[in-house]
């Protein structure tokens, strides 16, 4: 109960913030806020991203023939590679086999039929009759991918744990490179791997290409940089057992898993990494309805995690993640100001409206536009030439990416607006399933 009135209090300062700028200061800073926000996060994502190549990412050997040195993991340890499935008799084959052919050669794949409702479970059987190194377990009953996850690590033999969806595909040295930092690294308790798009046949496809790319891995640079990573990618990842073991494992009431339980290891105290040589091909929404689904469970996914740590994330224990917890708080806010501007610039082109709420024009203004088009370029820059060390032809993405703050500032907008009011107001505690995704219409092979 104290939990769901300290979050009401949240989201009315989150939604009333804009009003109080709008009435106190002017409708003009309220704009400027509105640009000048993704401005600053840009120009943090290159600078902690740019550190980040410098630092480490340059020294890297690395050719797109796949010659590249494979890493060596001291004493050889067994690594369980665990896939949840729901619904994948069509992707099951060859995620299975890309996760088999890992040039590692001390593995097990664990694969978890969480109650499918197609031929998974038989596909599945099928590849573990002619397949010593494939374990199948069957749950009678979809219980979620945190669940799913859950079993698997329980019928893992080994302390690491690499976990990816049911139809991603592995490069075939990624396990060894996302476990290699947890045997280095005791105090590290996950590592996120490196998403690639295959899905490439619409727009929406091609401009999530230059999503991954330049934004969301420049992101993750950025956060390993910082301190502190907001979410694994959920695709793949690994996990040191023991500290999920500490953590009591994936949360089953948290509509996303990823999220969730990177926050539980941060504020256990483990650490984060990112590994961009860990590449993992992944299908992807092609539509604007599978995006908008997506994207909006990943917002209530946000949500969700702030909820449920909003009463004890104030310790001063917790301090390293407030950064974290500042950032979403503004990016909420911007996406309230961004409606409040739009409704006033709307009434005011009808009705006289009082000046300190008046807005004339949602356009930047103009230094402030022509320094955002040149911070958005300098990322795409710097994305493009550090990223094109793990795929070839990524420039011919460049001129869909060039779309995509827009597109990315813009689900933010509606999916903040869409989903943070309906955790903040709703019950938790039902168990989150899942259903089949928009896996896209045509498939790039890596």
């Amino acid at each position: 109960m104290i939990d769901r009135l300290i979050a009401l209090i949240v989201l009315a300062i989150v939604i009333g913030l804009p009003f109080g700028l709008a009435e106190g200061i002017s409708s003009a800073v309220m704009l400027n806020f509105i640009f000048i926000y993704p401005l600053l996060m840009s120009m943090l994502w290159i600078v902690g991203g740019l550190y980040f190549w410098l630092h480490w990412e340059r020294h890297w050997k690395w050719s797109h023939d796949g010659d590249n040195p494979a890493p060596a993991l001291d004493g050889e340890p067994l690594i369980s590679i665990i896939i949840p499935c729901y619904d994948e008799g069509d992707n099951a084959h060859e995620t299975i086999r890309a996760a088999l052919s890992q040039r590692y050669p001390n593995i097990e794949v664990i694969a978890v039929n969480d109650g499918s409702k197609d031929n998974t479970g038989e596909v599945l059987d099928q590849i573990a009759a002619r397949e010593p190194r494939l374990r199948v377990l069957h749950l009678a009953q979809n219980q979620g991918k945190a669940v799913a996850l859950r079993m698997g690590a329980l019928a893992a033999n080994s302390e690491y744990l690499v976990c990816i969806d049911g139809d991603a595909l592995l490069s075939r040295d990624t396990a060894a490179f996302l476990v290699k930092p947890l045997i280095e690294n005791p105090r590290v308790g996950a590592v996120t791997g490196n998403p690639r798009i295959r899905t490439r046949s619409t727009l929406v496809g091609r401009i999530q290409v230059g999503e991954f790319s330049s934004i969301i891995g420049l992101i993750k640079r950025a956060q390993r940089v910082y301190g502190r990573v907001f979410t694994i990618s959920g695709v793949v990842a690994s996990f040191r057992r023991s500290a999920l073991d500490r953590i009591d494992y994936w949360s089953p009431d948290m509509i996303t898993e990823d999220i969730d339980v990177s926050w539980k290891l941060q504020l256990d105290s483990w650490t984060i990494f990112y590994e961009p040589r860990a590449l993992c091909w992944i299908l992807m929404p092609e539509t604007l309805a599978g995006l908008w689904k997506q994207r909006k469970r990943w917002a209530q996914g946000g949500a969700e995690v702030l909820l449920k740590n909003i009463r004890t994330i104030w310790s001063w224990r917790y301090r390293y993640m407030w950064p974290l917890l500042l950032e979403f708080a503004m990016s909420a806010t911007w996406a309230f100001a961004l409606a409040l501007s739009l409704v006033l610039w709307l009434i005011g082109q009808f009705f006289e409206v009082a000046p300190n709420y008046r807005v004339n024009d949602m356009l930047p203004p103009g230094f402030t536009g022509v320094l955002l088009a040149s911070v958005c370029l300098a990322q795409f820059g710097l994305s493009l030439l550090i990223e094109r060390k793990y795929e070839k032809g990524l420039g011919q993405a460049l001129f869909w990416t060039v779309w995509y703050p827009l597109a990315f500032w813009l689900l933010t907008f509606f999916t903040t607006l869409v989903s943070f009011p309906k955790v903040m107001i709703s019950a938790r505690g039902k168990r989150a399933r899942w259903t089949s995704p928009d896996r896209g219409i045509k498939r790039s092979e890596p």
